[in-house]
């Protein structure tokens, strides 16, 4: 899955889940270009707010100036505060839509333009959520607009195909350093993963590279479960400390 002289865009790079997938990217040889609203140390960082059009443009059109060409998008910015529905202001859904749906669409399009000019077209991946495919409480807004992003990525694979490649992960609870922030008790967390931990940024950032590799040249329009296997049945735990006595 060597990426040598591609030219990659990971959207909120610069630290957690992010930063994960721009460390495996950088280690396939490809130059790795991140973004988000503060700023980095990071030597090919860009300051940009993805919900702003114009910020947008002149991010990519400065990549393609700088570099030539994009191969590949990683649509990794993107998460949400906690807030229970019924109390959460319009404005607030809003934001939250805005952020996890409208502005993966926005930076797509325009890291489409780039790339249907380009002889080897280039590859687009979604980091969406297991959010987006069971109830999210506490973050319905995120979840909602999760499901939104696994749609849009279903319809852009048909329309920007044969050029454009567009795919994306569906992922569980990842431990970064604010994972304790949505997870007080990460190891309780993690008994509820067959695999029996959360996920690495790192694991995160392999399955992207797959997606935007050769190796899945024939893999668009599909959302990739980066889970661990799910989360045990709540029937089962019942049955368990049932059958234990334990109440």
């Amino acid at each position: 899955m060597e990426l040598t002289d591609r030219v990659v865009l990971v959207t909120g790079g610069t630290r957690g889940v992010g930063a994960g997938i721009t460390r495996v990217f950088r280690q396939a040889g490809a130059t790795v270009v991140t973004c988000a609203r503060r700023p980095s140390g990071d030597p090919d960082f860009v300051a940009c707010d993805v919900r702003e059009p114009e910020q947008v443009i002149a991010m990519i059109d400065g990549i393609v100036a700088r570099h030539g060409r994009l191969d590949v998008l990683v649509n990794n910015a993107g998460g949400a505060p906690y807030a229970d529905a019924a109390e959460a202001s319009p404005r607030f859904h809003a934001k939250v839509v805005e952020l996890n749906l409208l502005a993966p669409l926005l930076v797509s399009q325009a890291a489409n333009r780039v790339m249907q000019g380009q002889p080897d077209g280039g590859a687009i991946v979604m980091v969406s959520s297991v959010s987006g495919q069971r109830p999210s409480p506490g973050t319905a807004g995120y979840g909602a607009a999760k499901a939104g992003l696994d749609s849009l990525t279903g319809s852009l694979a048909v329309e920007w195909a044969p050029k454009v490649r567009v795919n994306a992960l569906a992922v569980g609870p990842v431990r970064t350093e604010l994972s304790e922030l949505h997870f007080p008790d990460l190891a309780a967390v993690a008994k509820t993963v067959p695999l029996g931990r959360l996920a690495e940024p790192e694991d995160v950032g392999h399955c992207a590279l797959f997606l935007a590799s050769p190796l899945a040249s024939y893999v668009s329009g599909a959302t990739l479960l980066v889970h661990g296997g799910g989360e045990w049945p709540a029937f089962l735990t019942a049955q368990y400390s049932s059958d234990r006595g334990e109440r």
